[in-house]
C-alpha cells in the first residue's frame, strides 16, 4: 500500500513543488487514446507517473530528444515454459523488448506437477523485474482422453485465489466440457464469476459459442479468421490477436483491428521460442507488422497497452499520464517499434535490477519417469484386412491439423511409413510413470526424409512425442531424451545429432536465454539435415498431441478425433 507520505510526495512532485525520482526529459508523447504527439517531460515518483505536458526536474534524468513514449506493452496470454528457459531468464530476455506486463497461463508445468508447478511460477513472479502476473490453469488435464502428471479441480486452485499476482481463471479450453455442463468444469466457472475467465474456443461460432459465453467467460486467443473475430466481438468477447512461434494469426486478423475495434482488441503471443524472440522480438514484432499492415497506428499502441489492461482488469496501467503506472517503452520509431529503453515500475530496465533478484530453486527435476523404450514399441499395427490409415495433416504456422488419409505398405513390423508421399509415424510415450502407455500413428507435413525429432513438450499433458522415418531413430530420440530428463532431441542414423536439456519438469532449462537460443539453432539445423520442410519444427511437434485444437491429435491413448471428441475407430 502506498503510504500517506509517498502520496504527498507525488502531488508535490506532479506540481513541479519538489523533484521527482525519475524524470524523462525531452520526449515525444503519444497519446495512445486521442494519436497526438506531444514533447513534454514526464515526472516519475516511486513506481508512479506524476507529471507529464509540463517541464520538470528530478534527481535522475534520461534524455528522450529524438525518442518517443508509449506505455509498457501487455502479452494478454502465454505460457512461460515456451520459451525454454524460467521467469527469471523470460523476464530477462523479454522485458527489454518492451513487455512490462505478461499474463501467463502456467498449465504446461501444471499438467506435470500439479500445484507445485503453479506456486513455483507465483513465487518467481513475486521476484521478477517485469509484471508477472498468473490466470489459474482450468484444464488440468485438458481432456481425459490423454495421461497427465497431476489433476486439478477447484479445490486445488482455492488456495492461490488471493494471491496479489494472480487475475482470474486461464483459458477454459475444454468447450465441451463447457457446452455439456459437466460438474467439475461448472465448479470452476462458479467460483470464478466475480472475476475473470479466460477463453479458448478455437472456431465455436453460432449458438454454441452464446451458450460458451453464457458462462461469463470473456476472451478468445484462437480465432483464426477475421470472420470467427467479426462474430466473436459481435457477442461482446475481447479478441487477443496472436502471433506466436507456430500459431500465427496476426495477418489473417489484422483487418479486424481498427478505430472501432481497437478497446476490444489485445495482443499476446501464446506460445513464442527462444530463437523468434532472439531473431523477431516479441510483441514489438507484432506491433510493427501491424502498422506495416496499415493498421492506424495509435490504435495499434492501444491494443498492445491501455486495451489490454482494460481486458484483465489491471486498472493502474496502459496510459502514459498522471496517476498511472510508471510503465513506458522508449521507441526509436513509432512506425518500427524500435526499443531504446524501458521504465518498469519507474525504474530503468538494467543489468543492475536483473542482478539484484533474489532466485528461486527449480522445480520437476525428477519429472521424467518413462522407461526406455526398443524400436518394436513402434510397430504399428493394420486393422485386420486394411492397409489404410488416418493421417494427421500438418501446415506451416498452425496448431490446427487435418485430416488425412493414406495407403501403406505392409509388413512383418506393421504398417510402413511413406516418406515418399511425406507420411511419417508419430508416437506419443506416457512419461509421467503412471501406465506407461505407448499411442502410434501417422502425420504429414514435416517432409523428414530420414531420422527422428523427439519432444517432451507434447501440450498439454507433456508426455514424449516423437515423428520419424525409422523405428530405430525414434528409440535413439526417445531414450536420449529421458536421459536428459526432458528436452529436444533429433537423431539419425542410429546416433544423436543435436539435444536440448530441459530438466525443469521438462519443459524449461536452467541455462541462459542465449545459451539455450544456441542450442535451438543446431537442433533447427539437425531438423533441417533431415529434409524437415516446417519452419519450426520442435513447436509443431509439441502441439500434435493437444486433444482440444482441432481436427487429429496423438495421445498416449491413440489418435483422437477433437470434433467428435472420441478416440478414432
Amino acid at each position: 500500500m502506498t503510504s500517506a507520505a509517498t502520496i504527498t510526495r507525488m502531488i508535490m512532485a506532479g506540481q513541479g513543488k519538489e523533484p521527482a525520482d525519475l524524470v524523462i526529459r525531452n520526449v515525444q508523447l503519444l497519446d495512445v487514446i486521442t494519436g497526438v504527439v506531444t514533447q513534454t517531460d514526464i515526472a516519475i515518483v516511486g513506481d508512479r507517473i506524476v507529471g507529464t505536458h509540463a517541464s520538470y526536474e528530478g534527481r535522475t534524468t534520461i534524455d528522450g530528444a529524438g525518442r518517443f513514449a508509449v506505455p509498457g506493452f501487455i502479452d494478454t496470454h502465454l505460457h512461460i515454459e515456451s520459451s525454454l528457459v524460467t521467469p527469471f531468464e523470460f523476464d530477462r530476455c523479454v522485458l527489454p523488448h518492451g513487455v512490462t506486463t505478461v499474463i501467463c497461463d502456467p498449465h504446461e508445468i501444471a499438467n506435470v506437477l500439479g500445484a507445485e508447478g503453479i506456486r513455483y511460477f507465483l513465487d518467481c513472479a513475486e521476484r521478477t523485474v517485469m509484471d508477472i502476473r498468473v490466470n489459474l490453469s482450468s484444464c488440468v488435464p485438458a481432456t481425459g482422453f490423454e495421461t497427465s502428471g497431476a489433476a486439478l479441480e477447484i479445490a486445488d486452485l482455492e488456495p492461490f485465489r488471493a494471491h496479489d499476482k494472480v487475475i482470474g481463471l486461464a483459458e477454459m479450453m475444454n468447450f465441451p466440457g463447457v457446452l455439456n455442463a459437466d460438474p467439475g468444469i461448472i465448479a470452476k466457472l462458479v467460483a470464478f464469476q466475480d472475476g475473470h475467465i479466460d477463453g479458448h474456443a478455437p472456431l465455436l461460432l453460432g449458438t454454441a459459442l452464446n451458450g460458451y459465453l453464457a458462462a461469463a467467460i470473456r476472451t478468445d486467443h484462437e480465432a483464426t479468421s477475421a470472420a470467427e473475430a467479426r462474430e466473436k466481438l459481435s457477442k461482446g468477447m475481447a479478441i487477443l490477436i496472436r502471433e506466436g512461434s507456430v500459431s500465427k494469426d496476426l495477418k489473417a486478423l489484422a483487418e479486424v483491428l481498427d478505430e472501432n475495434t481497437s478497446s476490444f482488441v489485445a495482443l499476446c503471443t501464446d506460445d513464442r521460442n527462444p530463437l523468434d524472440i532472439a531473431e523477431e522480438g516479441h510483441l514489438d514484432s507484432s506491433i510493427r507488422r501491424l502498422i506495416a499492415m496499415g493498421r492506424p497506428l495509435h490504435h495499434v499502441y492501444r491494443a498492445a497497452s491501455h486495451s489490454a489492461a482494460r481486458i484483465f482488469g489491471l486498472r493502474d496501467r496502459g496510459l502514459v499520464a498522471p496517476g498511472w503506472r510508471a510503465d513506458i517503452a522508449l521507441l526509436d520509431s513509432l512506425e518500427d517499434c524500435r526499443v531504446s529503453d524501458v521504465v518498469t515500475a519507474g525504474r530503468l530496465v538494467g543489468p543492475d535490477l536483473f542482478a539484484a533478484r533474489q532466485p528461486v530453486e527449480p522445480v520437476g527435476l525428477a519429472s521424467m519417469k518413462a522407461r526406455p523404450v526398443s524400436p518394436d514399441d513402434f510397430i504399428a499395427q493394420p486393422k485386420p484386412g486394411r492397409n489404410s490409415a488416418s493421417v494427421i495433416g500438418v501446415r506451416p504456422g498452425l496448431i490446427l491439423t487435418f485430416r488425412d488419409a493414406a495407403t501403406l505398405d505392409v509388413t512383418e513390423r506393421g504398417l510402413q511409413p511413406d516418406l515418399a508421399a511425406d507420411v511419417l509415424k508419430v508416437a506419443v510415450i506416457e512419461r509421467h510413470g503412471k501406465n506407461g502407455n505407448i499411442g502410434r500413428g501417422f502425420v504429414r507435413g514435416f517432409g523428414l526424409k530420414r531420422g527422428a525429432i523427439a519432444s517432451s513438450v507434447g501440450h498439454d499433458s507433456h508426455n514424449i512425442t516423437v515423428i520419424g522415418a525409422t523405428d530405430e531413430d525414434m528409440a535413439v530420440a526417445v531414450n536420449r531424451l529421458i536421459e536428459l530428463r526432458g528436452g529436444f532431441v533429433v537423431a539419425n542414423g542410429g546416433k544423436v545429432t543435436a539435444e536440448l536439456a530441459l530438466p525443469i519438469a521438462g519443459l524449461m532449462s536452467p541455462k541462459s536465454f542465449e545459451a539455450v537460443t544456441h542450442d535451438l539453432h543446431a537442433l533447427r539445423q539437425a531438423a533441417y539435415e533431415l529434409d524437415c520442410v516446417l519452419p519450426e519444427p520442435f513447436l509443431q511437434v509439441a502441439f500434435l498431441a493437444l486433444p482440444v485444437i482441432p481436427h487429429l491429435k496423438m495421445t498416449d491413448r491413440g489418435l483422437f478425433d477433437v470434433d467428435k471428441f472420441d478416440f478414432v475407430d
